[in-house]
């Protein structure tokens, strides 16, 4: 059975898309630790990070660059941080997170529920400005 994120992928639930090419897909997590988190995964499901081909590993790192950078210019924050973690979801990714401090990279924190039109509010944002 496909992952979740899998199933994202293919349409077939939906997401706040930040963007996406031929390997790469970018969302909104819908459960953030901060507005603007984001979630960025390759198209092939493969379950550990680092069981990725290097040149997968080193594709996923320069799209999710591309994305980090569409996200500081949209939300205003000292630095755009990353992290892989996630037991949850058998499907590599990593998560991009805007930060004013090094806690907002705190997942065992409240995690923060928006509303619809906030969330898209800001993927509309981070797409404008993905590049």
């Amino acid at each position: 059975m496909a992952s979740i994120f899998s199933r994202i992928v293919a349409g077939e639930i939906p997401s706040y898309k930040i963007a996406e090419d031929e390997n790469y897909y970018a969302f909104l997590d819908i459960n953030p630790v901060a507005p603007g988190h984001t979630l960025v995964i390759p198209k092939r499901e493969e379950d550990y990070i680092f069981d990725l081909s290097d040149e997968e590993l080193a594709g996923l790192m320069v799209f999710a660059k591309r994305v980090a950078a569409a996200i500081k210019a949209a939300i205003p924050c000292v630095k755009v941080g990353i992290t892989v973690l996630g037991l949850e979801v058998p499907h590599a990714h990593v998560h991009l997170v805007p930060m004013q401090k090094e806690t907002d990279m705190n997942f065992f924190r409240q995690k923060l529920t928006l509303p619809a039109e906030e969330m898209q509010e800001i993927c509309n944002k981070i797409t404008e400005q993905f590049k």
